[in-house]
C-alpha cells in the first residue's frame, strides 16, 4: 500500500494549490513518502520540492484511505496524509515540472476541478476542528463511489 502526504497553506483566506497536467485538476502539494520517513516529515520535503517554500508549524489535518475499483475488484489502494499549515517562508515556483501553483480563496475548493475525495479533505484542513479520518472509493476513472467519514476532537468523549 503506497503511502502519500501532502500539505496545503491557507494564508490570508487563499490556498496554495498545485493544478496537475494529467486531467487539469487541482490538489494540494504533496506525493510519495519515502522508506523510514514519517508522515510529518514527508509533507514538509515534498511541499518544499513542489513549491520551492518552507511551510510554517504544519500540523495533521486528516487520514484516509483512497481505493480506485476496476469493477468491483481493488485496483489501486493508498493512505494519505493530510496536513495544513498557516504561513510559508520563501515564494513560490509558478510552474513546476509537477504542474502549476496558484493561490485560491478558500471558497474555491467547492468548485475548482479536483477528485471529491480530495475536495472533502481539503475543505476540512482549511476550516475544520480536530482530525478526520475517511475512506474514498473511486471508480478506475476517478469517479466517486463511497465516502464514509469520522472526526476526532482532542478532550472530548466520542
Amino acid at each position: 500500500m503506497q503511502r502519500i502526504a501532502n500539505l496545503i497553506v491557507l494564508k490570508d483566506n487563499q490556498v496554495l494549490l498545485l493544478k496537475k497536467p494529467r486531467r487539469d485538476w487541482y490538489v494540494a502539494p504533496g506525493g510519495k513518502m519515502e522508506p523510514g520517513e514519517s508522515i510529518y516529515q514527508a509533507a514538509i520535503r515534498e511541499f518544499s520540492e513542489e513549491t520551492n517554500t518552507t511551510p510554517i508549524n504544519p500540523h495533521l489535518k486528516g487520514v484516509y484511505t483512497m481505493v480506485v475499483l476496476d469493477e468491483e475488484q481493488v485496483k489501486n489502494e493508498w493512505m494519505l496524509f493530510t496536513f495544513v499549515a498557516h504561513d510559508l517562508e520563501g515564494i513560490p515556483f509558478d510552474i513546476t515540472t509537477e504542474g502549476v501553483l496558484e493561490w485560491h480563496p478558500v471558497e474555491s475548493l467547492v468548485h475548482l476541478p479536483m477528485a471529491e475525495g480530495d475536495r472533502t479533505n481539503l475543505q476540512y484542513a482549511v476550516t475544520g476542528s480536530g482530525v478526520q479520518y475517511g475512506t474514498f472509493v473511486y471508480t478506475s476513472d476517478f469517479e466517486l463511489i463511497k465516502e464514509e467519514i469520522q472526526v476526532s476532537y482532542e478532550g472530548e468523549k466520542q
